[in-house]
């Protein structure tokens, strides 16, 4: 059976999506961080809804009716109202969160991530950043400022991804670089900020 790289670069482009790789993320630090608190599962719960069901319901839909070509959204004009709606989705997780009485460092999760993609909207204005990228990166940047250097080890699936993303075309080399960097590093000052108020 001979090796299909094609394929394979789209299995690591999925598994190593934002709507998997996000989720994963955020039930590592609610179950290994907050699995005592009762709530702890609809934390969770309001989490996934945000950073899966929402964009993946979104994408779907838009798919349909046709105001976008493809599931990735290849293309950068296609993105700006998807990226709008999800800035809508996470405030809304936030104020529910906080309803919830969920800890800060979760609740931020759900902040922030509308601050950031308000700045991959704006970039997207104008050039096409890897939102594959910056959610792996920022998504390590969380579990790094949670359980310290052991994360760290998950950065080698950036490049991995990297790799992914430049081999299908959807990006080039530096659209992919500066995905990953500004991703861990706006997550990671905007959490160092955010935990010492």
């Amino acid at each position: 059976m001979q090796f299909d790289i094609r394929r394979f670069a789209s299995l690591i482009s999925w598994v190593v999506s934002p709507v998997v790789v996000a989720p994963a993320a955020y039930l590592f630090i609610v179950q290994l961080g907050y699995s005592d608190a009762p709530r702890h599962l609809s934390w969770f719960f309001v989490l996934f809804l945000s950073a899966t069901v929402a964009p993946m319901s979104l994408i779907f839909g838009l798919k349909k009716i046709g105001k976008i070509s493809d599931y990735n959204i290849t293309f950068r004009e296609q993105r700006f109202l998807p990226l709008l709606v999800l800035v809508g989705v996470n405030l809304l997780g936030y104020e529910l969160m906080k309803q919830l009485l969920a800890p800060r460092f979760l609740s931020g999760i759900l902040f922030f991530n509308a601050v950031n993609t308000v700045f991959i909207l704006l970039v997207t204005l104008q050039w096409k950043i890897s939102i594959h990228l910056f959610s792996l990166a920022s998504s390590i940047a969380l579990v790094f400022l949670h359980f310290g250097r052991p994360a760290l080890w998950l950065l080698a699936l950036v490049p991995l991804l990297m790799w992914s993303r430049i081999y299908l075309k959807a990006h080039n080399f530096m659209q992919t670089l500066v995905g990953g960097i500004i991703g861990f590093l706006l997550m990671y000052g905007e959490f160092k900020w955010w935990i010492s108020l």
